[in-house]
């Protein structure tokens, strides 16, 4: 991402949740608040930018609804952009409303982007503290875009600017009001693919060696096929080429072995895996659009051991 800029992904996985909560039945995830937080000529560009870009994506549903723009943006929508941000997102609530029960009293949301977690949630403002962590810039862009929506920030939702390539720094949450010594529920998603193994590995282990037993990470990862894999409709191919020419390119894919020996050697076990399969079976089971699991994406839950 450039310096300075707020991340393009952030702003059409964003799109993407609002247009499901908006058109889609029935819903994955339901996020009825972040089509606030888009304004209507962002909305519109970037659904203009992908009825026009449908060759792109697929030539031959480009010409069977050349004359349906309406249902071009639903293709698109529906295989290419929704199914993980959707999917990961219903993962992740779930498992952290779980671990709220069990005792968490902080949630790390790492790689925030536009989450609207706290806002779709307020009868947990107190509760729980919420710690958004992301990129200065994309931070900037969110706290506008609530405050034109008249959405005020609640006391227990803190801002925390980081660069997710550079050295963690546990001060700058502790500055923030983070109590290392809670039990604490971290969440990444979307943010495994632009990091290296090196830097994956090294933001869990320094997050990790300062929380204790107990305190648990929900993130999605690339396994080993993705650089490889076409995918339906060639949608992981495509996916990684916008990546790359966002500005904001995939850097790393594990095996499942690569990843439970990363967690482990950072004191973690994994206590759920679920596969493409899986994800399809759990979240997609039964629909009859487009929405379907993305292949070579998977899903972790782990817990400190």
């Amino acid at each position: 991402m450039k310096k300075n800029e707020s991340s393009m992904t952030s702003l059409i996985s964003a799109f993407g949740r609002a247009y499901h909560s908006q058109y889609d039945t029935p819903k994955i995830f339901d996020d009825f608040i972040v089509k606030d937080l888009i304004s209507q000529k962002e909305f519109t560009d970037i659904q203009e930018n992908m009825i026009k870009g449908i060759p792109f994506f697929n030539d031959s549903i480009a010409k069977k609804f050349r004359d349906d723009p309406d249902e071009i943006l639903k293709w698109i929508t529906q295989v290419q952009l929704s199914p993980t941000p959707l999917a990961r997102a219903a993962y992740c609530e779930n498992v952290v409303l779980h671990e709220i029960v069990l005792g968490v009293q902080q949630y790390v949301i790492l790689g925030a982007g536009l989450d609207t977690f706290c806002f779709r949630h307020p009868e947990l403002n107190e509760s729980i503290d919420i710690f958004e962590v992301d990129y200065p810039a994309t931070q900037d862009f969110k706290k506008i875009r609530l405050a034109n929506a008249n959405y005020p920030i609640p006391d227990t939702l803190h801002f925390v600017p980081m660069d997710f390539t550079r050295p963690f720094a546990i001060q700058d949450l502790i500055g923030k009001g983070f109590m290392p010594n809670k039990k604490t529920f971290l969440s990444l998603l979307g943010v495994s693919y632009y990091l290296t193994k090196e830097e994956h590995a090294n933001l869990i282990n320094e997050w990790f060696a300062k929380l204790p037993s107990g305190s648990s990470i929900v993130f999605d990862y690339a396994d080993d096929n993705l650089f490889e894999e076409k995918g339906l409709s060639n949608r992981v191919q495509n996916m990684v080429q916008m990546a790359s020419a966002s500005g904001e390119p995939m850097k790393s894919c594990f095996t499942y072995e690569e990843m439970e020996k990363m967690l482990e050697n950072s004191g973690l076990l994994i206590y759920e895996h679920l596969s493409p399969v899986a994800i399809q079976n759990k979240f997609f089971g039964g629909r009859t659009d487009y929405l379907s699991a993305f292949e070579t994406i998977h899903y972790i839950h782990a817990v400190k051991k």
